[in-house]
């Protein structure tokens, strides 16, 4: 009975891990590429310096700049730089030309010292591959749902792999090199057991995230069809006062930095929001950053009388059910990780990804060789190996394609930011096409190269198209984008080397055939070892 529970988790696991295999390789990589988002921003959008900040100057500039420019605005929304995001950026709704209507809203970007407006190319940046990773560039609420359904297949797929290896712990300890099928199997298995914890945390936390989406039995059985009371209950918006008409001069905001920070205990803004400027009826919202704890609370802000600077309202600590929600929902972003643990998390999340494209590659590895012999591949097997293919190396060079987009395209160029996802897009479809013309071992070679060849590209690119290239950036100790340039340098040498690898294997697996065998193809994992 027990060996028949096992063989049954171990078909579970096998069959969920291939039908979802390609999607959660795609959610894994971005997800993984999205802990870097603010570095990624700051390298496709270069004309932000990176320089010595000061919230309270940077705010006041910032203050400053809005008096200038909208001075009648209903709303101002200033975004607070960082060290990981340097701009300092603003935003201020119109009035409404009806009552009922909502103004539109302006935004810019300001230099964090200067208070001088920016002019930046129009880009995406690193927020394409956070949205992706949980919306799958699909219409809402579409993408969440797929995502969440892949997220919960993940979690099975998970428990199931737990169940079936008895010797889970052996075969992490457990690699022989050079043993083909058998080589995949323990890479797979050590990098499932090593990093485990992160697994089932970063899956089950995604659940958590979406739980009011997949799991709305309790509020639709406490609110019935206003699910809008529900959300209002739990994430309560701050009042805003009715515009008196009245003129009045808002108070420096720099102070109400400090105020802030003492009823958080320390902890740092990251949003300041100004509800009617230049009104007696003004209020100021300073919001608190999720970067200062592992804990995130959505609705953490501190509310002062825009005229006189006192304190109007601060929200209440969280209730415990709140508290583990943001707990894993901090756990899942990673906002509050250092450099390093920030690296650890990116380090975990490529684990995972391989452990994903391992598993896909011994699922087809497993039935390629019963048909070995008779050099015919069924077509279920070609589509898997041509999606294999296409999920894994294509999608890491339509990575590499959506940053040379972003120092190719014109910086004047229309809807620019969509063409740099056009482009990713493209280049993503162009390698299902390659993968389909040609045999397997060698799309597999050629889409590794071109891969390999466009990320170690880029930091040359990079210099002769703006003047931040690594020169430049380590002197400045600008690491974030020379980090950047840094890591594409290092995963085009490792793309370079898989890809030498697998034509080495193919190379020597030919010269072992017998002159009868020539004609029958090789394998990916006949000689991926």
């Amino acid at each position: 009975m027990k060996e028949g529970f096992r063989q049954a988790m171990a078909w579970l696991h096998t069959w969920a891990g291939l039908l979802f295999g390609w999607l959660l390789f795609a959610i894994f990589l971005t997800g993984t590429l999205a802990y870097f988002k603010d570095e990624t921003n700051h390298w496709m959008q270069p004309e932000i310096p990176a320089r010595a900040l000061n919230a309270e100057a940077s705010l006041t500039l910032a203050q400053h700049y809005l008096q200038q420019h909208a001075p009648d605005a209903s709303r101002w929304i200033i975004g607070l730089p960082d060290a990981r995001d340097p701009g300092l950026k603003v935003r201020w709704q119109q009035s409404a030309a009806k009552p009922g209507e909502r103004g539109q809203f302006t935004s810019k970007t300001l230099d964090a010292q200067t208070g001088a407006e920016l002019q930046l190319r129009e880009s995406m940046g690193g927020e394409f591959f956070y949205r992706f990773h949980f919306q799958l560039q699909m219409p809402y609420p579409w993408g969440r749902w797929l995502s969440t359904i892949a997220a919960m297949v993940m979690f099975v797929a998970l428990i199931s792999g737990i169940i079936t290896h008895k010797k889970i712990f052996k075969d992490f300890f457990t690699f022989r090199p050079r043993k083909g099928q058998r080589s995949w199997l323990d890479g797979h298995n050590a990098l499932g057991v090593l990093v485990l914890p992160f697994h089932l945390m970063i899956t089950y936390s995604s659940l958590v995230i979406f739980m009011s989406m997949v799991m709305p039995a309790s509020i639709l059985a406490s609110y019935g069809t206003n699910v809008r009371a529900f959300y209002d209950e739990v994430f309560p918006a701050s009042n805003v006062p009715e515009k008196a008409n009245q003129a009045a001069a808002l108070v420096p905001m720099a102070p109400l930095l400090g105020k802030a920070r003492e009823q958080w205990s320390g902890g740092e803004a990251g949003w300041v929001s100004v509800n009617n400027p230049g009104d007696a009826n003004a209020s100021v919202v300073v919001s608190r950053s999720g970067s200062d704890r592992v804990v995130h609370d959505f609705g953490s802000a501190v509310t002062f009388n825009g005229v006189s600077g006192q304190i109007l309202d601060a929200s209440p600590q969280q209730p415990l059910a709140m508290a583990i929600a943001g707990g894993f929902y901090g756990l899942h972003m990673g906002h509050f990780a250092g450099p390093v643990l920030r690296w650890l998390y990116f380090i975990v999340g490529l684990a995972g990804t391989a452990m994903i494209g391992t598993g896909l590659v011994i699922w087809l590895g497993k039935r390629q060789l019963k048909h070995a012999r008779s050099g015919v591949m069924p077509f279920e097997l070609r589509l898997v190996e041509v999606l294999n293919i296409a999920s894994m190396a294509g999608l890491v060079g339509a990575v590499a394609v959506f940053f040379w987009a972003n120092r190719l395209l014109p910086v004047s160029l229309a809807g620019r930011a969509d063409w740099e996802i056009n482009a990713f897009f493209m280049a993503w479809g162009l390698s299902v096409v390659h993968a389909v013309l040609r045999p397997g071992r060698k799309a597999w070679i050629e889409q590794l190269a071109l891969a390999a060849a466009l990320f170690a590209a880029l930091p040359v690119l990079n210099g002769l198209t703006t003047p931040y290239h690594l020169g430049v950036t380590l002197i400045q100790g600008d690491w974030a984008l020379a980090g950047f340039d840094l890591t594409c340098l290092a995963t085009g040498l490792f793309l370079t080397w898989a890809a030498w690898k697998m034509w080495r294997a193919g190379a020597t697996a030919s010269l072992k055939k017998t002159p009868r065998e020539t004609a029958r193809p090789i394998t990916l994992e006949q000689g991926a070892n």
